[in-house]
């Protein structure tokens, strides 16, 4: 959970507190999932990879992640809202590697790349 002043809640209008819990900073949905795709996208160029689009929702209602390609360049879309953001982050890095085709040991040492890339203490846990 991210770190957010509430009101106190007995109601009694003395000012705010922090939620208890982890120090994460507040982001919105939209911009971790930019911020996200910023860095694997840095990651995967330092790889010599094609680093596909990424963007959310997919088109097709019932899927999690769907890719689109179009010659060379790839679009990889995810759903975001209402998962678990370790499980949006593991649809994009899978993205890459499958815009990528690639295959046994590059695409394991790539997806270890990627997710160091990304690598977030609220994702451990």
């Amino acid at each position: 959970m991210c770190t957010m002043e509430r009101r106190n809640r007995q109601g009694n209008g003395q000012g705010v507190r922090p939620t208890p819990g982890p120090s994460v900073p507040c982001r919105s949905a939209s911009i971790r999932f930019a911020e996200t795709a910023r860095a694997l996208g840095q990651a995967s160029r330092l790889r010599g990879l094609e680093v596909p689009t990424f963007r959310s929702p997919p088109g097709l209602d019932g899927v999690q992640r769907t890719i689109r390609r179009r010659g060379r360049s790839a679009v990889v879309s995810v759903v975001v809202r209402d998962r678990p953001w370790a499980a949006v982050v593991a649809d994009m890095v899978e993205g890459i590697v499958v815009a990528n085709r690639l295959e046994s040991i590059r695409a394991d040492t790539v997806r270890a790349a990627l997710w160091l890339a990304v690598d977030e203490p609220a994702l451990a846990a």
